[in-house]
């Protein structure tokens, strides 16, 4: 039997696999209607006072201020989409479009540069639920995918007329740009490394390298012009790096609920690496190399909070992934070993898969309940969100308890009620707290402990508060608790309304 003969059973084998791991990925999505991802309440929130602007019950505690932020891609799509199937499905397509960009641009990559396609694809399967995107980062998820799509089709012209290649860059730079600039940078730095790498092999001169760089860089420097004269920005001030954390985010990238699983994940894939390097199964091109060191390099220096932004360094990892497995070669020497490279990524995929259909499913009931209990919130109220938890930084804790963090959120949709932990960042989103609210607001989200909260109402604290809850006790109707202990924490002003097992939500006493 001949070699192509045995090959394409093989082939065939692979891409059933494939397909059916697909499939199942992209489920969760298909079957939940609000996917337990901790941001995602909010960016739903978001999408239902951008749909709902101008119409005569709109929620009269926001306003739409735009601008070119570059940070829009669901802000400009969602809404419109919304006209046709809702804002909830529309959200929910954008999710599932991200998904299949991701997917589909991780095998188009491949397939360019190698003229066929191998690992890319199983790659993409094992990052769709990240730790980045079980966060909820929405429009990064969406935007890394255009990035896949737009490095495929540059590497696609690189050879081709200088005009060829500057329509296409300033295409996908607009794209990006508009969609979220970290996938922007993504981009920039995967076609910079390459374009590098290039010159380096074929000794090019400085001035013909140093042009091909600023061809890349123009559109964006002009977008950058564009967004000053509009008033836009990146984002806001911070920047933190995180060095000691840098390490243990490798070991969690696969699976943000559960670390074991992550950690798990990544050792059996490391091992599996090693040996199919060590026995030449898995080759990498010498640009592989480049592009892996230059980001590596990348995710060394970038803080880990930039312009406000928290986990830069983190959403490199399932970009640079996905790039670089395009320049990787894999050469099965036997059936067997087919069978065992098949075995090892499907149970990987299948693990993270199998935690996420549980996170998700479960949380059906508690955003059903939460949803029910706005019915018992007064129209146009305003609604304070506390935890009887310490206020500790998520990031840097597995995020199974954390999907209900924004859910009221969705107060403002189905009460028009004010929630100040509704995302409204300047240079982020283009929705604000009316002027008379933005005392009460919390631009960037967040929770307020419950300890501090019962000090506040009792006097019992000194120094500096937040404005936004400086008189909370006065200010607010309602407080969600989150995460509840059993007993009311202040019975003479709280009166407990609802009741399930991740919130309880109280009426306030709002008395001098």
């Amino acid at each position: 039997m001949s070699a192509q003969t045995q090959a394409d059973p093989n082939r065939s084998a692979g891409i059933i696999i494939f397909a059916l791991l697909a499939a199942a990925s992209l489920l969760p999505t298909l079957l939940t209607p609000i996917p337990a991802m901790v941001d995602y309440p909010n960016h739903l929130a978001r999408m239902y006072l951008l749909a709902q602007n101008g119409d005569p019950g709109a929620n009269p505690y926001y306003e739409v201020r735009w601008a070119l932020y570059p940070n829009l891609g669901m802000d400009l799509l969602v809404p419109r989409l919304a006209q046709w199937v809702g804002v909830e499905s529309a959200t929910r397509l954008f999710l599932l479009c991200g998904q299949v960009l991701i997917i589909g641009g991780a095998l188009a990559l491949e397939r360019v540069v190698k003229g066929r396609v191998q690992i890319g694809g199983f790659v993409a399967l094992l990052f769709v639920y990240c730790l980045p995107f079980s966060w909820g980062f929405l429009n990064f998820e969406f935007g890394l995918g255009v990035s896949l799509w737009g490095i495929a089709f540059y590497l696609m012209v690189i050879e081709r007329s200088f005009l060829t290649r500057l329509v296409v860059n300033t295409f996908f730079v607009s794209a990006l740009f508009t969609v979220h600039f970290f996938s922007l940078g993504i981009y920039g730095a995967a076609i910079g490394l390459y374009e590098l790498w290039r010159a380096h092999q074929r000794r090019a001169p400085y001035h013909v390298t140093a042009l091909r760089l600023v061809l890349l860089g123009l559109p964006v420097a002009l977008l950058l012009l564009v967004m000053r004269a509009t008033a836009g920005s990146v984002g806001s001030e911070g920047t933190e790096w995180f060095f000691q954390y840098k390490p243990l985010w490798l070991f969690r990238i696969l699976n943000g609920y559960n670390l074991t699983v992550s950690a798990a994940s990544i050792l059996v894939l490391l091992i599996s690496l090693y040996f199919a390097f060590k026995r030449n199964v898995l080759k990498i091109e010498p640009v592989g190399i480049w592009l892996a060191a230059g980001f590596a390099l990348l995710y060394l220096v970038v803080p880990s909070k930039l312009l406000g932004t928290s986990f830069a360094d983190l959403r490199i990892i399932p970009g640079a992934a996905m790039i670089v497995a395009a320049f990787c070669s894999l050469s099965l020497p036997s059936r067997r070993w087919l069978v065992a490279a098949l075995a090892v990524i499907s149970a990987v995929i299948l693990a993270n898969l199998a935690t996420v259909f549980a996170v998700w499913l479960s949380y059906r009931a508690d955003y059903a309940a939460m949803i029910a209990s706005f019915q018992k919130l007064d129209r146009g109220s305003l609604v304070l969100v506390g935890t009887s938890g310490d206020g500790e930084d998520p990031p840097f804790n597995d995020l199974t308890q954390y999907p209900m963090v924004y859910a009221p959120t969705l107060a403002v949709h189905y009460a028009n009620a004010f929630v100040p932990n509704v995302f409204t960042e300047i240079g982020k989103q283009p929705i604000r707290a009316r002027a008379d609210m933005q005392r009460l607001a919390i631009p960037y989200g967040g929770l307020v402990p419950m300890r501090l909260l019962s000090a506040i109402a009792t006097g019992g604290i000194t120094g500096a508060i937040p404005s936004s809850i400086q008189t909370w006790h006065r200010d607010f109707d309602y407080l969600y608790v989150l995460s509840p202990t059993s007993a009311n924490p202040l019975p003479d002003r709280l009166h407990e309304l609802d009741r399930s097992a991740r919130f309880v939500l109280y009426k306030i006493d709002r008395r001098p």
